[in-house]
């Protein structure tokens, strides 16, 4: 069943769909977390309009399946004339998806901290960003990355969704090998893969945990 020869055959089209799904998985996470953070910061601002804005933003992304705000992007936007390439709009579909989720964590995270944060960053006449970035952050950070690990490792395993669209990631490749040779052996490949990127991502997210450990 696992034979060498063969595995060596389709190791660079997967390794090669393995690429694209990383670059995907990269840039959805460095566009949705800043992004999520501001999305949190106006979750919690006390400008309404802002809030109700946001927040329905927010309900919008969370209450309709990824696959379907892909296909939307993709192949819905065209007919008013807005056209994505493929993967900018599997990019563009995938950041606003993750922010909206991303959003709801942060708002969670920033309103656990202690108001008199804040009041004593006024007291040591620091600006509200000032105390924002340098106080209310990093405690932020500490509290909801077991959340954001979550997300992080669903992010690994939809990002096969961009398939759907045509994007040659890991899961299309496999799914080519298979069909071409009438086999399941790219598709046990296949997730061996995700399972290493899964567990990179784990061993990477307890390294951050364990730097914000200070904060206990």
């Amino acid at each position: 069943m696992f034979n060498i020869q063969y595995i060596s055959e389709i190791l660079p089209s997967l390794l090669s769909g393995a690429a694209m799904t990383l670059q995907v998985f990269i840039w959805t996470i460095i566009g949705s977390l800043i992004l999520g953070v501001f999305l949190a910061l106006g979750l919690v601002s006390k400008f309404k309009p802002l809030q109700y804005i946001i927040s329905a933003y927010v309900w919008l992304m969370r209450g309709t399946p990824l696959l379907l705000q892909l296909i939307f992007v993709f192949y819905g936007l065209p007919t008013v004339g807005i056209v994505f390439p493929r993967y900018e709009a599997a990019l563009f579909a995938f950041i606003l998806n993750y922010a909206a989720y991303f959003a709801e964590i942060f708002r969670g995270g920033l309103q656990s901290v202690d108001k008199g944060q804040y009041e004593a960053g006024r007291v040591l006449q620091m600006t509200y960003w000032q105390t924002t970035k340098k106080v209310i952050l990093p405690q932020v950070a500490k509290i909801v990355l077991p959340s954001i690990g979550n997300e992080v490792i669903n992010l690994v395993k939809d990002s096969s969704l961009v398939y759907v669209i045509g994007i040659g990631d890991l899961l299309r490749a496999g799914n080519v090998a298979a069909a071409r040779d009438v086999t399941l052996v790219p598709f046990i490949l296949v997730g061996i893969m995700y399972l290493i990127l899964t567990g990179i991502c784990t061993f990477f997210l307890r390294k951050v945990e364990k730097h914000y450990s200070y904060f206990r």
